[in-house]
């Protein structure tokens, strides 16, 4: 298989930034709706420049855009993004359910269940 380089980078930066549970909470909350970074900033125990960065990276991996309003930067979130997470998972599940078919294709049938486990006594 010929992995593509360009397509593995995106989704690398794609999965770093949901694999952090800060990150996807900030996510959670933005598709509620359109939030600043000083109201995302409110909500969690950390310095706004922490917060910032925490949104950098979403941003990077193309889920979630800043969009300057006077004053404020709010986080709009990319739902294609989330789109590509899901094809890029979709594909390894299908690739995986066909090893597991061709593997069991290559097993003997197993034994029947009740043939290995005979009843002991008499039944009641």
């Amino acid at each position: 298989m010929v992995v593509d380089e360009g397509a593995s980078g995106t989704l690398d930066r794609l999965f770093h930034a949901l694999a952090d549970t800060t990150r996807r909470d900030m996510l959670r909350r933005c598709v509620q709706g359109d939030l600043s970074v000083s109201q995302l900033a409110a909500a969690y125990p950390m310095s706004f420049a922490a917060v910032q960065k925490h949104v950098t990276v979403p941003e990077r991996a193309g889920l979630v855009t800043k969009q300057r309003r006077g004053r404020e930067q709010l986080v709009l979130t990319e739902p294609d993004a989330v789109a590509r997470a899901r094809r890029a998972l979709d594909e390894l599940a299908a690739l995986w359910r066909g090893r597991v078919e061709r593997m069991s294709g290559l097993l003997p049938p197993g034994p029947r269940t009740a043939e290995h486990h005979p009843k002991e006594g008499p039944d009641p």
